[in-house]
């Protein structure tokens, strides 16, 4: 019966399961379209261009660096932490050239978040840009890493104009405070003498690992999904005979949404490169009105965002003025597309903006609504190709259509598990994969959310987890108990309240809003914080977050 749904829904010609992998490695996948579009533009990053030819000859010469100048071996991790900029498609590229494991670090991380990654990851090298460096010269001690490469943001900007915007950066604006990482290494000095050293290819094993990709865990820790050469090649393959009736060479995609965030990684990333798709990369989409400015130079085809980007936009006058005559449609991702934001974009736009659905751990779309104007608004989609998409009840059976239960999956696209972890629990027998949604699938086999996660919090496209809020606040000196709950926005979707209980009478909200913002990534800080005599418990002992969930709600109603 999922057969005939999807084959109503999807393109005639597109397969339901695709064949063997395209490629033996991602070194090949990004080699092969290297030459392919050699000379037509790859990334496009403050108005500077490389080509394919470019970017492949720089992470190349990256890769070489890596293993002859600074040893490392294949299978060691390599942290890259660092915005939208043209150094990360050249660094992610070549380490991966190297043979190593890319691991994706937030650079608004905070120092403690920062060395849990690394520690757990165990990284050699890290690749960091300057302005976030104080964070790393404070943990350095602590974390596994002997090498440390240092980029500024323009760095590949050319002499003239990277001398300007570094000097704006450093000097005006301030954005880089003063740190001492003695050992470190320059981002240009790693291509120059790398250019002058030989790459030497690895041999690689599409199950070998090529990328941790962290994400929270149910108990609030965070951990590295696995996701091989096989899984991202086959998440590649599916997603492009997906994208195929819509994607040519003279597509430009707009891509803002991180590169080390996992959609935006292996969708505008991989699979723009692979298909010869030129890339402008936005380094700071917060800033709507510069991101709008940009806009307008382009003659853009596909915008990929989260929801609150693309509500960020049409709340912004000048981007409602802009021509959107070569626009063929926009894909939300992170988090869920609101009907209203959908609604406000195809209005302003013309085109649609549908709902697609993935995971850290699946590399990570799973299900998209088509582009082609039968999507279905507030649903995920269709699964995609190779991938099966169920409903299971909490004892692993499988549930019905139009039943809600936790939706499971199963693909070439999934992980393999944890880094270094008990991975209980995780699948179902029969390798399903357990998302912690809850959802159902209706008549015409599209796929809806009703609830999420027991406790997750979905904060601009981010998994939160209490858990982990309330441990950095709990070891406040002056907080005896604190619990973290999401309640509704209509910006973030949603943000964080603490409900807080004083060991010491003098704590005020002044002093315990800095101490998250020193320990904690701002999108993890709770937006309201409130002071109780006591916390609902259970009669064991236990805070339940529940109770204090059915409070707020009944203040709305």
């Amino acid at each position: 019966m999922q057969d005939f749904f999807w084959f109503k829904h999807y393109p005639a010609g597109t397969p339901k399961v695709i064949g063997d992998l395209e490629y033996s490695s991602m070194i090949e996948l990004f080699e092969t379209a290297s030459k392919k579009y050699a000379d037509r533009i790859a990334f496009e990053n403050m108005g500077i261009a490389l080509t394919f030819k470019q970017i492949d000859k720089l992470s190349t010469h990256f890769a070489a660096y890596l293993q002859q100048e600074l040893g490392l071996q294949k299978g060691e991790r390599i942290a890259i932490q660092m915005p939208n900029l043209l150094q990360f498609p050249i660094a992610f590229i070549g380490s991966l050239k190297a043979g190593l494991i890319v691991v994706n670090t937030n650079p608004l991380y905070t120092p403690r978040e920062m060395e849990h990654q690394f520690k757990d990851a165990n990284v050699s090298a890290i690749v960091i840009v300057a302005n976030f460096a104080y964070n790393l010269q404070t943990i350095l001690h602590k974390v596994p890493a002997k090498h440390i490469i240092v980029t500024n943001m323009g760095d590949m900007l050319g002499p003239l104009k990277g001398a300007i915007v570094d000097f704006v950066v450093k000097r005006v604006k301030r954005m880089i405070p003063d740190y001492s990482l003695p050992k470190a290494i320059s981002f240009k000095s790693v291509l120059k003498k790398g250019a002058q050293l030989t790459w030497i290819r690895p041999s690689i094993n599409v199950e070998d690992v090529a990328v941790l990709q962290y994400t929270g865990g149910t108990t609030g820790v965070s951990k590295g999904a696995q996701l091989s050469h096989r899984n991202i090649i086959a998440h590649n393959m599916m997603i492009t005979h997906w994208f195929k009736p819509y994607l040519s060479t003279e597509d430009l995609v707009i891509t803002a949404i991180p590169m080390y965030h996992i959609f935006a990684l292996t969708v505008n990333g991989v699979l723009m490169y692979s298909s010869g798709v030129k890339n402008v990369l936005i380094t700071n989409p917060r800033d709507i009105p510069g991101f709008v400015k940009e806009l307008r130079k382009h003659k853009f085809t596909i915008v990929t965002g989260v929801n609150t980007l693309f509500n960020g936009l049409l709340n912004n006058e000048d981007f409602k003025n802009l021509d959107f005559s070569h626009l063929k449609g926009a894909v939300g991702g992170g988090m869920a597309v609101q009907d209203t934001v959908a609604k406000k974009w195809s209005e302003v736009t013309g085109k649609a903006l549908v709902e697609g659905y993935g995971l850290s751990e699946t590399s990570p779309v799973l299900c998209c609504n088509p582009l082609d104007g039968n999507h279905r608004s507030g649903t995920i989609g269709l699964p995609m190709p190779s991938t099966e998409v169920a409903i299971f009840d909490d004892e692993g059976n499988q549930l019905p259509m139009g039943e809600s239960g936790e939706i499971c999956a199963r693909g070439p696209q999934v992980m393999s598990g944890y880094w270094e972890k008990d991975n209980t629990g995780v699948f179902f027998p029969g390798d399903w994969f357990r998302t912690g949604d809850i959802g159902f699938m209706d008549a015409d086999g599209f796929f809806k959310i009703v609830d999420r996660k027991k406790d997750m919090i979905k904060v601009s496209g981010f998994n939160v987890y209490p858990n982990e809020i309330e441990n950095v606040m709990a070891s406040h000196p002056k907080v005896l108990e604190v619990a973290c709950i999401g309640i509704p926005d209509e910006k973030s979707g949603e943000v964080i309240k603490a409900f807080i209980v004083k060991r010491d009478a003098s704590l005020t909200l002044e002093e315990i809003k800095k101490y998250c913002h020193e320990n904690m990534t701002n999108y993890k800080v709770p937006r309201y914080f409130i002071f109780r005599q006591e916390l609902p418990k259970s009669n064991v002992g236990k805070i339940l977050r529940r109770v204090l969930k059915e409070e707020e709600q009944a203040k709305v109603s």
